[in-house]
Protein backbone atom coordinates (compact mmCIF):
# COMPACT_ATOMS: atom_id res chain seq x y z
CA UNK A 1 0.00 0.00 0.00
CA UNK A 2 1.29 3.20 -0.87
CA UNK A 3 1.90 5.94 1.47
CA UNK A 4 -0.61 8.16 0.53
CA UNK A 5 -3.36 5.47 0.91
CA UNK A 6 -1.98 4.42 3.89
CA UNK A 7 -2.53 8.25 4.88
CA UNK A 8 -6.16 8.00 3.52
CA UNK A 9 -7.07 5.18 5.61
CA UNK A 10 -6.02 6.49 8.00
CA UNK A 11 -8.04 9.46 8.35
CA UNK A 12 -11.14 7.61 7.19
CA UNK A 13 -10.38 5.94 10.06
CA UNK A 14 -10.93 8.71 12.63
CA UNK A 15 -13.03 9.96 10.53
CA UNK A 16 -15.49 6.94 11.30
CA UNK A 17 -14.50 6.65 14.56
CA UNK A 18 -17.30 6.38 17.23
CA UNK A 19 -17.66 6.05 20.90
CA UNK A 20 -15.18 5.75 23.48
CA UNK A 21 -12.71 5.03 20.28
CA UNK A 22 -13.07 8.53 19.09
CA UNK A 23 -12.61 9.83 22.81
CA UNK A 24 -9.35 7.95 23.25
CA UNK A 25 -7.99 9.27 19.78
CA UNK A 26 -8.83 12.36 21.19
CA UNK A 27 -7.14 12.05 24.37
CA UNK A 28 -3.98 10.89 22.51
CA UNK A 29 -3.45 13.69 19.98
CA UNK A 30 -4.07 16.53 22.24
CA UNK A 31 -1.25 14.78 25.18
CA UNK A 32 1.15 14.37 21.84
CA UNK A 33 0.17 18.08 20.73
CA UNK A 34 1.94 19.13 24.43
CA UNK A 35 5.40 18.58 22.73
CA UNK A 36 5.10 21.37 21.12
CA UNK A 37 5.31 23.35 24.06
CA UNK A 38 8.36 24.31 26.16
CA UNK A 39 10.70 22.55 27.18
CA UNK A 40 11.00 20.17 24.20
CA UNK A 41 9.21 22.06 21.91
CA UNK A 42 9.06 19.52 19.31
CA UNK A 43 6.28 21.58 17.27
CA UNK A 44 6.80 19.53 14.00
CA UNK A 45 4.55 16.65 15.78
CA UNK A 46 1.31 18.87 15.29
CA UNK A 47 1.57 18.23 11.84
CA UNK A 48 0.43 15.22 12.67
CA UNK A 49 -1.89 15.49 16.06
CA UNK A 50 -3.94 18.65 13.96
CA UNK A 51 -5.24 16.87 10.81
CA UNK A 52 -6.36 14.35 13.71
CA UNK A 53 -8.69 17.48 14.73
CA UNK A 54 -9.74 18.44 11.17
CA UNK A 55 -10.78 14.47 10.92
CA UNK A 56 -12.58 14.18 14.07
CA UNK A 57 -14.61 17.38 13.48
CA UNK A 58 -15.16 15.94 9.58
CA UNK A 59 -16.69 12.52 11.58
CA UNK A 60 -18.67 14.57 14.15
CA UNK A 61 -21.35 15.21 11.44
CA UNK A 62 -22.66 12.11 11.55
CA UNK A 63 -23.91 13.16 14.80
CA UNK A 64 -27.27 14.54 15.62
CA UNK A 65 -27.53 18.66 15.39
CA UNK A 66 -25.25 18.73 12.59
CA UNK A 67 -22.58 17.18 14.87
CA UNK A 68 -22.11 20.53 16.96
CA UNK A 69 -22.25 18.11 20.39
CA UNK A 70 -20.19 15.54 19.05
CA UNK A 71 -17.54 17.93 17.70
CA UNK A 72 -17.92 19.96 21.14
CA UNK A 73 -16.87 16.52 22.93
CA UNK A 74 -14.26 15.03 20.94
CA UNK A 75 -12.80 18.91 21.97
CA UNK A 76 -13.11 18.64 25.42
CA UNK A 77 -11.15 15.30 25.27
CA UNK A 78 -8.43 16.89 22.84
CA UNK A 79 -7.91 19.73 25.92
CA UNK A 80 -8.02 17.16 28.80
CA UNK A 81 -5.06 15.26 26.70
CA UNK A 82 -3.32 18.71 26.03
CA UNK A 83 -3.79 20.13 29.81
CA UNK A 84 -3.02 17.56 31.72
CA UNK A 85 0.65 16.62 30.61
CA UNK A 86 1.52 20.19 29.91
CA UNK A 87 -0.04 21.65 33.45
CA UNK A 88 0.95 19.06 35.31
CA UNK A 89 3.45 20.75 36.98
CA UNK A 90 0.58 23.05 39.23
CA UNK A 91 0.64 19.77 41.47
CA UNK A 92 3.50 20.91 43.27
CA UNK A 93 2.39 23.55 44.53
CA UNK A 94 -0.31 21.54 46.64
CA UNK A 95 3.21 19.50 48.19
CA UNK A 96 4.28 22.72 49.48
CA UNK A 97 2.17 22.61 52.73
CA UNK A 98 1.08 18.79 52.46
CA UNK A 99 -0.70 18.35 55.18
CA UNK A 100 -2.71 21.60 54.50
CA UNK A 101 -3.22 20.92 50.81
CA UNK A 102 -2.27 17.59 49.01
CA UNK A 103 -5.38 16.40 49.23
CA UNK A 104 -6.63 19.05 46.81
CA UNK A 105 -3.99 18.09 44.40
CA UNK A 106 -5.66 15.83 42.36
CA UNK A 107 -8.45 18.53 42.14
CA UNK A 108 -6.07 20.44 40.66
CA UNK A 109 -4.21 18.32 38.55
CA UNK A 110 -7.01 16.95 36.70
CA UNK A 111 -9.67 20.19 37.61
CA UNK A 112 -7.90 23.06 35.91
CA UNK A 113 -7.14 21.10 32.39
CA UNK A 114 -10.93 20.10 32.61
CA UNK A 115 -12.35 23.55 32.96
CA UNK A 116 -9.88 24.61 30.53
CA UNK A 117 -10.60 21.74 28.10
CA UNK A 118 -14.22 23.59 27.84
CA UNK A 119 -13.10 26.26 25.74
CA UNK A 120 -11.08 23.70 23.36
CA UNK A 121 -14.68 22.25 23.28
CA UNK A 122 -16.22 25.48 22.62
CA UNK A 123 -13.83 25.77 19.26
CA UNK A 124 -14.43 22.38 18.18
CA UNK A 125 -18.07 23.10 18.02
CA UNK A 126 -17.80 26.62 16.64
CA UNK A 127 -15.58 25.07 13.65
CA UNK A 128 -18.41 22.04 13.26
CA UNK A 129 -21.33 25.17 13.13
CA UNK A 130 -19.04 26.79 9.94
CA UNK A 131 -17.57 23.27 8.65
CA UNK A 132 -17.22 23.46 5.00
CA UNK A 133 -16.26 20.20 2.65
CA UNK A 134 -13.10 21.93 0.97
CA UNK A 135 -9.59 22.55 2.13
CA UNK A 136 -10.92 25.95 3.71
CA UNK A 137 -12.27 23.83 6.61
CA UNK A 138 -8.61 24.16 7.90
CA UNK A 139 -9.30 28.02 8.01
CA UNK A 140 -12.22 27.34 9.65
CA UNK A 141 -10.45 25.39 12.09
CA UNK A 142 -8.26 28.43 12.89
CA UNK A 143 -10.65 31.22 13.48
CA UNK A 144 -12.56 29.06 15.46
CA UNK A 145 -9.51 28.02 17.93
CA UNK A 146 -8.05 31.38 17.72
CA UNK A 147 -11.51 32.97 19.34
CA UNK A 148 -11.35 29.90 21.63
CA UNK A 149 -8.32 30.72 22.78
CA UNK A 150 -8.64 34.05 22.90
CA UNK A 151 -11.60 33.94 25.54
CA UNK A 152 -9.61 31.36 27.29
CA UNK A 153 -6.89 33.97 27.62
CA UNK A 154 -9.85 36.25 29.30
CA UNK A 155 -12.54 35.15 30.63
CA UNK A 156 -12.85 35.15 34.70
CA UNK A 157 -9.27 36.95 35.02
CA UNK A 158 -8.15 34.72 31.94
CA UNK A 159 -5.69 31.92 31.44
CA UNK A 160 -3.27 31.65 28.03
CA UNK A 161 -0.91 29.33 29.48
CA UNK A 162 0.50 27.09 26.48
CA UNK A 163 -1.90 28.56 24.03
CA UNK A 164 -1.04 27.10 20.22
CA UNK A 165 0.23 30.26 19.23
CA UNK A 166 3.36 28.95 21.69
CA UNK A 167 4.59 26.57 19.01
CA UNK A 168 6.05 28.79 16.65
CA UNK A 169 8.22 30.27 19.27
CA UNK A 170 11.28 27.77 18.29
CA UNK A 171 13.10 28.46 16.58
CA UNK A 172 13.68 32.44 17.09
CA UNK A 173 13.30 33.42 13.92
CA UNK A 174 9.87 32.02 14.06
CA UNK A 175 9.02 33.84 16.54
CA UNK A 176 9.87 37.40 15.05
CA UNK A 177 5.86 37.02 13.03
CA UNK A 178 4.99 38.03 16.95
CA UNK A 179 6.17 41.33 16.47
CA UNK A 180 3.53 42.06 13.76
CA UNK A 181 0.59 40.03 14.90
CA UNK A 182 1.44 39.10 18.43
CA UNK A 183 0.32 35.38 20.25
CA UNK A 184 -3.10 35.23 19.06
CA UNK A 185 -2.13 35.92 15.21
CA UNK A 186 0.84 33.39 15.98
CA UNK A 187 -2.49 31.00 17.38
CA UNK A 188 -4.00 31.82 13.86
CA UNK A 189 -1.05 30.63 11.72
CA UNK A 190 -0.20 27.47 13.81
CA UNK A 191 -3.35 26.07 13.45
CA UNK A 192 -3.87 26.78 9.92
CA UNK A 193 -0.46 25.29 9.12
CA UNK A 194 -0.02 22.38 11.21
CA UNK A 195 -3.39 21.26 10.41
CA UNK A 196 -2.99 21.91 6.47
CA UNK A 197 -2.17 18.18 5.58
CA UNK A 198 -5.60 17.05 6.88
CA UNK A 199 -6.89 18.16 3.44
CA UNK A 200 -4.36 15.34 1.43
CA UNK A 201 -7.05 12.76 2.66
CA UNK A 202 -9.91 14.64 0.77
CA UNK A 203 -11.43 12.88 -2.92
CA UNK A 204 -11.34 14.53 -5.94
CA UNK A 205 -14.56 15.70 -5.17
CA UNK A 206 -14.08 18.42 -2.87
CA UNK A 207 -12.15 20.61 -5.18
CA UNK A 208 -8.56 21.76 -6.00
CA UNK A 209 -5.58 19.54 -5.99
CA UNK A 210 -5.13 18.42 -2.61
CA UNK A 211 -1.62 19.36 -2.39
CA UNK A 212 -2.25 23.01 -2.80
CA UNK A 213 -2.67 23.93 0.95
CA UNK A 214 -0.08 21.75 2.89
CA UNK A 215 1.89 23.65 0.16
CA UNK A 216 0.98 26.89 0.82
CA UNK A 217 1.54 26.00 5.03
CA UNK A 218 4.86 25.20 4.15
CA UNK A 219 5.66 28.08 2.10
CA UNK A 220 4.12 30.57 5.01
CA UNK A 221 6.03 29.15 7.75
CA UNK A 222 9.19 29.36 5.21
CA UNK A 223 8.25 32.99 4.73
CA UNK A 224 7.63 33.44 8.80
CA UNK A 225 11.63 31.84 8.86
CA UNK A 226 13.34 33.90 6.28
CA UNK A 227 11.48 37.31 7.71
CA UNK A 228 12.67 36.38 11.63
CA UNK A 229 16.10 35.69 10.10
CA UNK A 230 16.34 39.02 7.95
CA UNK A 231 14.92 40.78 11.39
CA UNK A 232 17.37 38.92 14.01
CA UNK A 233 20.48 39.93 11.49
CA UNK A 234 19.28 43.35 10.81
CA UNK A 235 19.06 44.38 14.61
CA UNK A 236 21.65 43.14 16.73
CA UNK A 237 21.20 43.53 20.49
CA UNK A 238 22.29 46.80 21.48
CA UNK A 239 23.36 47.77 25.67
CA UNK A 240 22.39 51.18 27.39
CA UNK A 241 25.02 52.68 28.19
CA UNK A 242 26.30 53.06 31.77
CA UNK A 243 23.61 50.60 33.50
CA UNK A 244 24.68 46.74 35.15
CA UNK A 245 22.22 44.86 35.94
CA UNK A 246 22.91 42.05 38.92
CA UNK A 247 20.16 39.33 39.36
CA UNK A 248 20.04 37.55 42.45
CA UNK A 249 18.61 33.36 42.39
CA UNK A 250 18.73 32.12 46.21
CA UNK A 251 16.74 28.97 45.15
CA UNK A 252 15.14 29.10 48.42
CA UNK A 253 12.53 26.27 49.08
CA UNK A 254 9.19 27.17 49.89
CA UNK A 255 8.55 26.64 53.45
CA UNK A 256 11.53 28.91 54.13
CA UNK A 257 10.50 31.57 51.97
CA UNK A 258 6.70 32.09 54.25
CA UNK A 259 8.36 31.27 57.50
CA UNK A 260 8.58 34.33 59.77
CA UNK A 261 11.11 32.40 61.95
CA UNK A 262 13.45 31.86 59.46
CA UNK A 263 13.73 35.68 58.67
CA UNK A 264 17.93 35.93 60.06
CA UNK A 265 18.26 33.23 57.49
CA UNK A 266 16.60 34.54 54.81
CA UNK A 267 18.35 37.75 54.83
CA UNK A 268 21.43 36.36 55.14
CA UNK A 269 21.23 34.44 52.60
CA UNK A 270 20.33 37.27 50.21
CA UNK A 271 22.91 40.00 51.65
CA UNK A 272 25.94 37.33 50.70
CA UNK A 273 25.29 36.41 47.96
CA UNK A 274 24.12 39.90 46.39
CA UNK A 275 27.62 40.86 47.29
CA UNK A 276 29.49 37.19 46.08
CA UNK A 277 31.83 37.71 43.10
CA UNK A 278 31.26 36.50 40.11
CA UNK A 279 34.12 36.11 38.70
CA UNK A 280 38.13 36.93 39.35
CA UNK A 281 37.67 40.22 37.91
CA UNK A 282 34.20 40.81 40.15
CA UNK A 283 34.09 42.98 43.39
CA UNK A 284 30.72 41.65 44.08
CA UNK A 285 27.49 44.05 44.26
CA UNK A 286 29.62 47.38 43.25
CA UNK A 287 30.00 45.53 39.74
CA UNK A 288 26.18 47.02 39.36
CA UNK A 289 23.96 49.84 39.86
CA UNK A 290 20.80 47.89 39.48
CA UNK A 291 20.24 45.09 41.69
CA UNK A 292 17.48 42.64 41.40
CA UNK A 293 15.88 40.64 44.02
CA UNK A 294 12.87 38.12 42.90
CA UNK A 295 9.33 38.10 43.80
CA UNK A 296 7.78 37.81 47.65
CA UNK A 297 11.27 37.53 48.72
CA UNK A 298 10.95 38.11 52.32
CA UNK A 299 8.75 36.27 55.20
CA UNK A 300 8.38 39.46 56.42
CA UNK A 301 6.71 42.87 55.58
CA UNK A 302 10.07 44.97 54.48
CA UNK A 303 9.36 47.98 54.94
CA UNK A 304 8.24 47.33 58.97
CA UNK A 305 11.42 45.75 59.55
CA UNK A 306 14.19 48.33 60.38
CA UNK A 307 16.73 46.07 60.75
CA UNK A 308 16.59 44.32 57.55
CA UNK A 309 16.34 48.25 55.53
CA UNK A 310 19.34 48.74 57.40
CA UNK A 311 20.87 45.81 56.41
CA UNK A 312 19.79 46.71 52.48
CA UNK A 313 21.14 50.39 53.07
CA UNK A 314 24.78 48.93 54.26
CA UNK A 315 24.97 46.10 51.04
CA UNK A 316 23.98 49.19 48.92
CA UNK A 317 27.09 51.05 47.68
CA UNK A 318 26.24 54.80 46.42
CA UNK A 319 24.63 54.65 43.10
CA UNK A 320 23.00 51.66 43.51
CA UNK A 321 19.45 50.50 43.98
CA UNK A 322 17.61 47.58 44.66
CA UNK A 323 14.78 46.33 42.69
CA UNK A 324 12.86 43.45 45.31
CA UNK A 325 9.67 41.96 45.30
CA UNK A 326 8.14 42.02 49.15
CA UNK A 327 4.52 42.09 50.42
CA UNK A 328 3.30 44.94 51.19
CA UNK A 329 1.11 46.03 54.41
CA UNK A 330 -1.89 48.52 53.14
CA UNK A 331 -1.83 52.01 55.30
CA UNK A 332 -3.72 51.60 58.40
CA UNK A 333 -3.97 53.32 61.77
CA UNK A 334 -1.24 52.63 63.94
CA UNK A 335 -1.86 49.78 65.99
CA UNK A 336 -4.20 47.86 63.70
CA UNK A 337 -3.54 44.48 62.63
CA UNK A 338 -2.92 43.47 58.95
CA UNK A 339 -5.82 41.16 58.10
CA UNK A 340 -4.54 41.42 54.01
CA UNK A 341 -1.54 42.95 51.94
CA UNK A 342 0.08 43.19 48.44
CA UNK A 343 2.07 41.43 46.37
CA UNK A 344 4.86 44.33 45.27
CA UNK A 345 7.53 45.53 44.14
CA UNK A 346 9.92 48.63 46.08
CA UNK A 347 12.84 50.27 44.03
CA UNK A 348 14.75 51.30 47.43
CA UNK A 349 18.20 53.52 47.09
CA UNK A 350 21.31 53.05 48.55
CA UNK A 351 20.26 55.05 52.01
CA UNK A 352 17.08 52.75 52.73
CA UNK A 353 14.47 55.22 51.09
CA UNK A 354 11.50 53.51 48.97
CA UNK A 355 11.73 55.61 46.04
CA UNK A 356 9.16 53.66 44.32
CA UNK A 357 6.25 51.00 44.38
CA UNK A 358 3.94 48.73 42.64
CA UNK A 359 1.43 46.58 43.48
CA UNK A 360 0.40 43.42 41.35
CA UNK A 361 -2.47 44.31 39.50
CA UNK A 362 -3.29 40.86 38.03
CA UNK A 363 -3.51 38.13 40.97
CA UNK A 364 -3.59 34.33 41.09
CA UNK A 365 -6.96 32.68 41.29
CA UNK A 366 -6.31 30.33 44.13
CA UNK A 367 -2.50 31.28 44.61
CA UNK A 368 -3.69 34.96 45.97
CA UNK A 369 -7.10 34.70 45.95
CA UNK A 370 -10.33 32.83 46.39
CA UNK A 371 -13.41 33.80 44.25
CA UNK A 372 -16.00 34.36 46.35
CA UNK A 373 -13.45 35.11 49.10
CA UNK A 374 -15.91 35.37 52.44
CA UNK A 375 -17.98 32.70 51.45
CA UNK A 376 -14.89 29.87 50.65
CA UNK A 377 -12.92 30.93 53.66
CA UNK A 378 -16.41 30.57 55.95
CA UNK A 379 -16.50 26.70 54.19
CA UNK A 380 -12.43 25.97 55.36
CA UNK A 381 -10.80 26.82 52.04
CA UNK A 382 -7.49 29.13 52.12
CA UNK A 383 -5.45 29.89 49.00
CA UNK A 384 -1.72 28.15 48.78
CA UNK A 385 -0.26 31.40 50.10
CA UNK A 386 -2.53 31.86 53.44
CA UNK A 387 -2.95 35.12 53.55
CA UNK A 388 -6.21 35.35 55.03
CA UNK A 389 -8.64 37.40 52.88
CA UNK A 390 -6.42 37.52 49.80
CA UNK A 391 -3.78 39.67 48.79
CA UNK A 392 -5.25 42.86 47.54
CA UNK A 393 -5.51 43.59 43.61
CA UNK A 394 -3.38 46.75 43.07
CA UNK A 395 -5.17 50.06 41.53
CA UNK A 396 -3.04 50.60 38.06
CA UNK A 397 -0.35 49.34 36.22
CA UNK A 398 2.44 51.80 35.43
CA UNK A 399 6.27 52.25 34.85
CA UNK A 400 8.29 52.74 37.82
CA UNK A 401 11.35 55.28 37.93
CA UNK A 402 14.74 53.69 38.40
CA UNK A 403 17.80 56.16 38.93
CA UNK A 404 20.32 56.27 36.07
CA UNK A 405 18.49 53.72 33.88
CA UNK A 406 15.73 54.09 31.55
CA UNK A 407 11.47 53.46 33.05
CA UNK A 408 10.75 50.21 34.14
CA UNK A 409 7.57 48.53 33.53
CA UNK A 410 6.89 45.95 36.65
CA UNK A 411 5.25 42.82 35.97
CA UNK A 412 5.03 39.95 39.22
CA UNK A 413 4.82 36.79 38.38
CA UNK A 414 2.31 35.55 35.42
CA UNK A 415 1.52 39.17 34.45
CA UNK A 416 3.69 38.41 31.97
CA UNK A 417 1.52 36.03 29.98
CA UNK A 418 -1.02 38.28 28.97
CA UNK A 419 0.10 39.43 25.56
CA UNK A 420 -1.50 43.32 24.77
CA UNK A 421 -2.15 43.98 28.94
CA UNK A 422 1.77 44.95 28.62
CA UNK A 423 2.90 47.98 28.21
CA UNK A 424 1.05 51.13 28.04
CA UNK A 425 1.02 52.78 24.33
CA UNK A 426 0.86 56.58 25.96
CA UNK A 427 3.79 55.60 28.40
CA UNK A 428 6.38 53.04 26.88
CA UNK A 429 8.98 52.30 29.57
CA UNK A 430 12.32 51.12 28.77
CA UNK A 431 12.29 47.73 29.59
CA UNK A 432 10.46 45.26 31.36
CA UNK A 433 11.48 43.50 34.79
CA UNK A 434 9.91 40.70 36.06
CA UNK A 435 9.84 39.53 39.47
CA UNK A 436 8.46 35.88 39.72
CA UNK A 437 8.43 33.02 42.20
CA UNK A 438 8.44 29.41 40.06
CA UNK A 439 9.41 27.68 43.52
CA UNK A 440 6.19 26.83 43.77
CA UNK A 441 6.77 24.06 40.43
CA UNK A 442 9.71 22.43 41.71
CA UNK A 443 11.88 21.19 38.96
CA UNK A 444 9.46 20.54 36.04
CA UNK A 445 8.44 22.05 32.75
CA UNK A 446 6.39 25.03 34.19
CA UNK A 447 9.56 27.42 34.97
CA UNK A 448 10.51 26.90 30.90
CA UNK A 449 7.72 27.35 29.89
CA UNK A 450 6.81 30.42 31.89
CA UNK A 451 10.13 31.83 31.09
CA UNK A 452 9.00 31.41 27.08
CA UNK A 453 5.73 33.52 27.58
CA UNK A 454 8.03 36.15 28.95
CA UNK A 455 10.58 36.38 25.78
CA UNK A 456 7.44 36.47 23.71
CA UNK A 457 6.54 39.46 24.89
CA UNK A 458 9.61 41.06 24.81
CA UNK A 459 9.45 40.63 20.98
CA UNK A 460 5.61 41.36 21.18
CA UNK A 461 6.32 44.78 22.61
CA UNK A 462 10.21 45.75 21.29
CA UNK A 463 11.40 45.64 24.98
CA UNK A 464 14.18 43.91 26.92
CA UNK A 465 12.61 41.48 29.64
CA UNK A 466 14.74 41.42 32.95
CA UNK A 467 13.89 38.01 34.50
CA UNK A 468 14.63 37.46 38.30
CA UNK A 469 13.25 34.43 39.55
CA UNK A 470 13.84 32.54 43.31
CA UNK A 471 14.52 28.91 41.86
CA UNK A 472 15.05 30.27 37.75
CA UNK A 473 14.78 30.69 35.44
CA UNK A 474 16.57 34.17 35.67
CA UNK A 475 17.32 35.52 32.58
CA UNK A 476 17.82 38.76 30.47
CA UNK A 477 16.25 39.15 27.48
CA UNK A 478 16.69 41.71 24.29
CA UNK A 479 13.91 43.48 22.35
CA UNK A 480 14.44 40.35 19.96
CA UNK A 481 13.38 37.70 22.42
CA UNK A 482 17.67 36.69 22.67
CA UNK A 483 18.44 35.58 25.68
CA UNK A 484 21.70 37.52 27.01
CA UNK A 485 22.10 35.83 29.94
CA UNK A 486 20.56 33.27 32.80
CA UNK A 487 20.67 31.14 35.00
CA UNK A 488 19.24 27.58 35.46
CA UNK A 489 16.86 26.36 37.01
CA UNK A 490 17.48 25.38 40.55
CA UNK A 491 20.58 26.40 40.42
CA UNK A 492 21.76 29.64 43.38
CA UNK A 493 23.59 32.25 42.20
CA UNK A 494 24.04 35.84 40.53
CA UNK A 495 23.77 37.09 37.13
CA UNK A 496 25.77 40.27 35.49
CA UNK A 497 24.56 41.76 32.60
CA UNK A 498 24.24 44.89 30.69
CA UNK A 499 20.52 45.92 30.04
CA UNK A 500 19.38 45.44 26.43
CA UNK A 501 18.42 48.71 24.63
CA UNK A 502 14.63 48.88 23.46
CA UNK A 503 13.73 49.31 19.80
CA UNK A 504 11.02 51.49 17.99
CA UNK A 505 7.64 50.11 18.81
CA UNK A 506 6.57 47.05 17.12
CA UNK A 507 3.76 46.92 15.31
CA UNK A 508 1.86 44.99 17.94
CA UNK A 509 2.80 47.14 20.50
CA UNK A 510 1.30 50.40 18.20
CA UNK A 511 -1.75 48.51 16.99
CA UNK A 512 -2.20 45.87 19.83
CA UNK A 513 -4.18 42.76 18.50
CA UNK A 514 -6.31 45.08 15.91
CA UNK A 515 -4.46 43.56 12.73
CA UNK A 516 -5.26 39.92 14.06
CA UNK A 517 -9.02 40.83 14.76
CA UNK A 518 -9.16 41.87 10.81
CA UNK A 519 -7.39 38.80 9.91
CA UNK A 520 -9.85 36.56 11.72
CA UNK A 521 -12.96 38.73 10.28
CA UNK A 522 -11.53 37.97 6.72
CA UNK A 523 -10.92 34.71 7.19
CA UNK A 524 -14.78 34.35 8.46
CA UNK A 525 -16.10 35.69 6.27
CA UNK A 526 -14.16 33.66 3.28
CA UNK A 527 -15.00 30.41 5.14
CA UNK A 528 -19.01 31.14 5.59
CA UNK A 529 -18.85 32.57 1.82
CA UNK A 530 -17.77 28.82 0.91
CA UNK A 531 -20.19 27.27 2.86
CA UNK A 532 -23.05 29.40 1.38
CA UNK A 533 -21.58 28.67 -2.24
CA UNK A 534 -21.50 24.79 -1.09
CA UNK A 535 -25.12 25.06 0.25
CA UNK A 536 -24.10 22.67 2.94
CA UNK A 537 -27.10 22.75 5.39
Amino acid sequence: MKTADKLRAAGLAIVLAWGWRRAVIAFCAGALSALAMAPINAWPVLFLTFPVVVWLIDGAGAGRRRGVPAAAMAGWWFGLGYFVPGLYWIGNAFLVDASTFAWLMPFAVLGLPAYLALFTAFGFALARSIWTRDASRVIALAVSLTLSEWLRGHVLTGFPWNAFGYALTEPLALAQTASLIGLWGLTFLSVAIFASPAVLIDGRSRGRKRWIAPAMALSLLVAMAIFGAVRLTRQPTGTVANVKLRIMQPNLQQDVRFNYSAKAEVMQKYLTLSDRASGPQSIGVRDANILIWPESAFPFFLTREADAMAQIADLLPKGTVLITGSVRAPDLPPGANVTRAYNSIYVIDHDGGVLSVYDKLHLVPFGEYLPFQDWMERLGFVQLTKVQGGFIAGARRRAMDVPNAPRALPLICYEAIFPGDVASRDDRPGWIVNLTNDGWFGISTGPYQHLQQARLRAIEEGLPVVRAANTGISAVIDPLGRIVARLGLGVEGVLDSGLPSAILPTIYARSGDIPIAIIVTVALIFVIRRRVAKRIP
